[in-house]
């Protein structure tokens, strides 16, 4: 009899929990979707937590579980090796992809790190769709839950570059799409498919890139919000053409003619609507894909690249810069909003964070007292050029400098029966002598040695023996590469480029803050945890042991 009462009551508390809507989630999510931001730092989130809306960033932040002390253990913190860092749960040294792009000695030319001749373009211009996941050595997470399922997950990826979602989709993705300068829509390469799914052509017909570009860039909130920002108007700021106050009337913009922008659509990169008319692609995508709504766990990346841009014209933090995260966070909103109506929170499993952050602007840094500057590569490599001429005679020794690397002419070296290591060596230490610089490495310190930490071991985790320069260069901190058309940059090992915004939201995650240090590497190791597939092969990452309890 007490068996019966106690069969009994359990009943009738299932009914009531049942009626209260308690929900027990699946085995595994029926979606994952990487959120990935290019050019955020940690501190950026933190300045406008309390400028974010309810239902954006911060419904992520307050539902989900924060890693406050995430970051990249590699020297050059650039957006390819992000990507590709956190699909496939490997260093740089080990997945190749050491950089944006790097020089390829037998050919004398930089390459561009998705760059592949063998492949045709796909409902763009010819020379866009040249890209392949080619060069990018491992396996990803995305790879792993395709042949786990037997290719019944969908996988996809998207972004206004290529390489970000090239990258972030992996080898055996369904498609990955990108933006295409010269017409305006959404395209790819034949490595993936042969022709434009209809769902594109259709999105693309509606012709969304001109409606922006037809538009005004206005504030989004009050100015008060920008508060803790620069003047909107300021000297230190390059701007469109030294434009660099709002609003900004992209058609005008394009109209003159700056920078090229009148003949392609490259200026939407260059503005928060990149970021807006990604996510609308992506929500397009997921409805006319079925994502979620398959036996198989289902895989999306969205890569948001216009903060990249905007950051690298106006600095971290400009007025143009917050407006762009707060609108960010508005896309994040819409993104939610339509995941949880279509899909449900339980099913969907989310990471957000950010493949690299930024340096503030040197001058900005300079007026507070602060030291910094900008480091003249080109004049160093002038310099360097006459020293080596003056040391061994004329010729053409150094072949180039790229991403804080220098590549000589090791066929000339040989051909002048020279040691590779010494002239390594006297190139390390006569660049170590320049402002700015604080250590210059030569090749040959990386090839059999290890170092426990610090930034030599950062060098190790980017060090490839087929990509990697000559000679590694490291700034100080608050140094930057000098470029013309931007006025700050990335790509360093320290905090402000390292240190980036991690969130986990959905399924079976709970709210929490962690503030232990997490590699990014960790991220693959702890969705191939989560959705029980192998890791990736060359993953050294560990799972997120906070998100299992």
């Amino acid at each position: 009899m007490k068996r019966y009462i106690t069969i009994f009551f359990s009943f009738l508390a299932f009914v009531k929990l049942s009626g209260q809507g308690a929900y027990i989630p699946p085995d595994k999510p029926h979606l994952v979707i990487g959120i990935i931001v290019e050019e955020l730092n940690y501190n950026q989130l933190e300045k406008f937590h309390d400028k974010l809306g309810e239902n954006g960033i911060k419904k992520l932040i307050n539902e989900g579980t924060y890693f406050k002390n995430a970051s990249y253990e590699y020297l050059l913190t650039q957006s390819a090796p992000g990507h590709a860092t956190i699909a496939t749960g490997s260093e740089p040294s080990f997945h190749g992809i050491t950089s944006d792009e790097w020089y390829v000695p037998l050919k004398n030319e930089l390459l561009n790190c998705t760059k592949d001749v063998n492949v045709n373009s796909v409902g763009g211009s010819f020379e866009s769709g040249l890209h392949s996941p080619i060069n990018l050595l491992v396996s990803t997470f995305s790879d792993e839950l395709a042949m786990a399922t037997n290719r019944k997950a969908k996988v996809f990826g998207i972004g206004l570059r290529e390489s970000s979602a090239i990258l972030s989709a992996g080898h055996a993705a369904n498609a990955a799409y990108w933006f295409d300068n010269s017409t305006g829509t959404w395209m790819t390469s034949s490595y993936y498919i042969p022709a434009l799914p209809e769902w594109v052509n259709d999105f693309n017909a509606m012709k969304f890139s001109d409606a922006y570009l037809n538009s005004t860039w206005n504030l989004l909130k009050p100015l008060n919000y920008y508060a803790d920002c620069l003047p909107d108007s300021n000297s230190f700021e390059m701007g469109f053409n030294n434009i660099n106050y709002f609003p900004y009337d992209l058609k005008k913009l394009r109209s003159k003619n700056l920078f090229n922008f009148k003949n392609d659509y490259s200026l939407l990169r260059e503005t928060p609507f990149g970021n807006s008319f990604t996510t609308s692609f992506a929500i397009r995508l997921i409805k006319n894909e079925h994502l979620g709504k398959g036996d198989a766990t289902d895989y999306l990346s969205i890569c948001y690249s216009a903060t990249d841009y905007i950051g690298h014209r106006f600095g971290p933090s400009s007025v143009e810069m917050g407006d762009a995260i707060l609108r960010l966070d508005d896309d994040i909103k819409n993104l939610l909003t339509f995941l949880n109506d279509s899909i449900g929170k339980k099913n969907v499993l989310i990471y957000f964070t950010a493949a690299h952050g930024i340096s503030e602007i040197p001058a900005v840094l300079e007026k507070n007292r602060i030291p910094s500057g900008y480091f003249q590569q080109n004049q160093a490599l002038q310099l360097l050029r006459s020293y080596l001429n003056a040391v061994y005679g004329e010729g053409d020794w150094v072949k180039g400098y790229s991403e804080k690397q220098i590549f000589l002419n090791r066929t000339l070296i040989e051909d002048a029966r020279l040691s590779l290591d010494d002239v390594q060596k006297k190139v390390a230490r006569f660049l170590v002598q320049f402002t700015g610089v604080q250590a210059a490495y030569p090749y040959s310190a990386f090839e059999t040695n290890d170092f426990g930490t610090g930034n030599l071991k950062r060098i190790i985790n980017n060090f490839s023996p087929q990509r990697s320069g000559d000679v590694i260069v490291i700034l100080n901190p608050g140094w930057v590469e000098k470029e013309s058309d931007y006025v700050t940059n990335y790509n360093s090992p320290y905090e402000y480029d390292s240190h980036v915004p991690l969130i986990w939201y959905g399924w079976t995650i709970n709210r929490a803050t962690v503030t232990r240090q997490v590699n990014m590497t960790d991220i693959a190791a702890t969705l191939s945890t989560l959705c029980k597939v192998p890791y990736p092969n060359a993953c050294t990452g560990e799972p997120m042991f906070e998100l299992f309890r």
